[in-house]
């Protein structure tokens, strides 16, 4: 599943997250680093519509390696960095 090209961009995904405000742009109503990025601002980066974008952030976030934030009329995303963590060290163990 991320051995994929779309794999490929979900991966591309989680390293722009490790550092969102050096990734995307400023947002209007909430802070990059604590509420994380819209799929708006994602597909955007990507070049893609954001129904794609939004496919891949609800994988991500269905395997739990994001976490969705509502706030108003957005969803925005982040790392959930002790998931990522844990799944690092299933694939260290040989999974």
């Amino acid at each position: 599943m991320l051995g994929t090209p779309a794999g490929d961009t979900r991966l591309r995904i989680l390293e722009w997250l490790k550092d969102p405000v050096a990734h995307f742009p400023r947002q209007r109503h909430t802070d990059l680093a604590r509420d994380g990025v819209s799929a708006r601002a994602v597909a955007a980066k990507l070049g893609v519509r954001r129904t794609v974008a939004q496919t891949h952030l609800t994988l991500l976030t269905d395997l739990g390696m994001l976490r969705a934030k509502r706030v108003r009329c957005r969803t925005y995303y982040r790392r959930d960095e002790v998931r990522i963590a844990e799944v690092a060290r299933m694939f260290e163990k040989g999974w």
